[in-house]
């Protein structure tokens, strides 16, 4: 039988469509005005109360069966809605998905083509909307819409593989067989609206725009972290030339300095720092970027006031924009990652880096009282959570004492190193078994951290060197036995703990152990020396380049103790080989040592050994005239 058309449906069909239409133009005027509110409570409610209306809407428009009349409203409202509803969760959800699905299984049942496309998923109904697309080109700005929200929630996801598949069809006119996401993105013309379409939002070409940067972004940001410093480049200067936001602006402007900073370009580095610090934004990264620069120019004075502008900076609370109620740069972005050059990381790990760098550029007594600010903040709780700075390697929080404690002893503040040598000890004394053989221990089940040890032996040896600047040389002894006595007993790695971390790693490994075994040996040498005990002195000088054979601190220490017992032949011998051996080769170079043993190693560096090693010369000449 056929279907009779009621009379009059026609214009109450126009009439509907037009309520409609108002009520969406209606819906968006009221979200602009609610973005223009600022950060208020009134532009919450009114933004919310935009998207409830809208899914109102839309489900007034898809209770009724799909028409090619209404579909170009129907579409507008779906993007208008996802667009509203991501910009308020500042992201995108999965639910989203199912809202871009069901539009354009709308757009199939007006062909009759569903049943036959479900089974393909969301790839395969984009590829049948696109092509049925060519019948009904009054659908196009809207798809095209509509594509953009998909592309924006695939590139948010990184399902890039389908996002090309995505933007080759849409470029069907331009070349199919390009894989380049870039130039695909660049190559998308999405059809104009007409003067008379519903409103919207945020429009295709806006979002192509955004689109188009975010992935310029990425793509660049990622290209610098793998080392394909070229590709970055030319990534990065398309994104920074794109509907950049002023905090992403900031981010691609210093990604930009650190690409020219590894390339050789340190003047046009600096010139894309400069930018980035201007105007009121976030100034975390550009300035770590910025010490970094300096560093490699030897700009130490710089470097330093660098890090300084970064603790403070990272200590001001920064009052956030209200975003955007559209699809910005930033919801297409990854998550910060640590491992980043823009990670910038917190306030104490910033206030680290601050007091690292003043320990080894010789400003003891700024890094002292760095040093003792991070920890007030540690023990405070204020940093709960204190991480390492991951590039490069940072400390542990026990490695923060000891480098404290090694900067104070620097400074001359033997009495506070001491202080905090004592909290330490405290802090690790649960970590500790009863017993002193701790190995063994560790078979029955009572085992302490594998790095424990090495920590509180370094501890001794700093408490031993904070006793000798206090003049207290019988105490400064029996601290370097104690530091002695522990690393002795230490295995340097064991392979059932499994993996460990990089701070484990410094710590444990066998070249540490090894430095930090020399370094209380000759430690506890040159207090044997200083009291005119060369025979304990000689002692412990031997065991020293037995354990530790590429420090030369230890042979030089040995030479001129084996000087003064007056054994010629032996200190002939050590002195031949010294002489042969300009440059001892350092097995596992690889490693660095943790900061606070290398302060310490400084500390007993024989002065002028190239002195010596002349002295000894002129001496066996001597010799062999007589």
């Amino acid at each position: 039988m056929a279907h009779r058309t009621p009379p009059g449906s026609s214009a109450s069909h126009a009439s509907c469509l037009d309520l409609w239409r108002e009520k969406n133009d209606q819906l968006i005027q009221q979200a602009k005005v609610a973005q223009d509110s600022g950060l208020s409570p009134r532009r919450q409610q009114l933004a919310q109360d935009a998207l409830e209306g809208l899914r109102g809407l839309l489900h007034s428009l898809q209770g009724l069966p799909a028409a090619v009349s209404v579909l170009p409203l129907e579409l507008t409202v779906i993007c208008n809605f996802i667009t509203l509803r991501a910009s308020l969760a500042q992201g995108f959800t999965e639910d989203l998905a199912q809202d871009i699905q069901q539009g354009l299984e709308r757009v199939l049942e007006t062909q009759e083509q569903l049943k036959a496309r479900l089974e393909h998923g969301l790839r395969g109904l984009w590829d049948s909307v696109l092509h049925v697309s060519s019948l009904l080109p009054e659908l196009l700005p809207a798809l095209h819409h509509l594509a953009g929200l998909q592309a924006a929630l695939w590139l948010s996801t990184d399902r890039l593989g389908d996002l090309t598949l995505l933007l080759q069809t849409l470029n069907v006119s331009q070349s199919r067989a390009s894989e380049d996401l870039l130039l695909l993105l660049k190559t998308w013309r999405p059809p104009a609206e007409e003067s008379d379409a519903p409103l919207t939002l945020q429009d295709a070409q806006n979002l192509r725009g955004v689109l188009l940067t975010a992935f310029a972004y990425r793509q660049g940001l990622q290209e610098l972290i793998t080392g394909n410093l070229p590709r970055a480049l030319s990534s990065l200067h398309e994104a920074a030339s794109g509907l950049c936001p002023r905090p992403v602006l900031v981010q691609v402007y210093t990604a930009l300095g650190t690409c020219l900073r590894k390339m050789g370009s340190p003047q046009r580095a600096l010139l894309y720092l400069v930018a980035a610090l201007k105007g009121e934004s976030t100034w975390g990264p550009p300035l770590l970027e910025a010490s970094r620069l300096y560093r490699q120019l030897e700009n130490t004075a710089a470097e330093i006031e660098c890090l300084e502008l970064l603790v403070e900076a990272l200590s001001v609370a920064h009052i956030p924009e209200a975003p955007q109620l559209l699809i910005e740069v930033e919801l297409l972005l990854p998550r910060p990652d640590p491992a980043s050059p823009l990670h910038c990381g917190t306030q104490s790990q910033a206030k680290y880096l601050l007091a690292s760098r003043c320990l080894q550029t010789g400003r003891a007594e700024n890094a002292a009282e760095h040093y003792l600010d991070l920890l007030a903040l540690l023990l405070d709780g204020l940093e709960p959570k204190f991480s390492p700075p991951p590039c490069p390697r940072g400390p542990c929080v026990p490695e923060v004492f000891l480098e404290a404690a090694a900067a104070l002893i620097q400074a001359g503040r033997a009495q506070d190193a001491l202080t905090v040598c004592e909290e330490l000890l405290s802090r690790m004394s649960s970590l500790r078994p009863k017993r002193p053989r701790l190995w063994e221990d560790a078979r029955r089940g009572t085992r302490e951290l594998p790095h424990c040890s090495p920590w509180v032996s370094a501890t001794y040896l700093l408490q031993g060197h904070a006793r000798v600047q206090l003049g207290a040389q019988k105490e400064a002894i029996s601290e370097f036995s104690r530091c002695l006595e522990l690393l002795f007993q230490a295995t340097p790695t064991d392979k059932e703990q499994g993996p460990a971390s990089s701070c484990e790693q410094g710590c444990t490994s066998d070249v540490a152990l090894q430095q930090l075994r020399a370094a209380a040996l000759i430690s506890r040498g040159l207090e044997w020396v200083a009291s005119g005990q060369d025979t304990k002195a000689l002692q412990d000088f031997l065991l020293s380049v037995q354990v530790c054979p590429g420090n030369q601190d230890a042979s030089f220490h040995l030479l001129q103790t084996l000087r003064r017992l007056d054994r010629r032949d032996e200190a002939t011998a050590l002195w031949r080989r010294l002489e042969a051996q300009t440059e001892l080769p350092q097995e596992n170079a690889a490693w660095s040592l943790p900061l606070y043993l290398e302060t310490c190693l400084g500390w007993i560096h024989p002065p002028d050994r190239e002195t010596l090693l002349e002295e000894f010369r002129t001496s066996l000449l001597e010799t062999c005239d007589l």
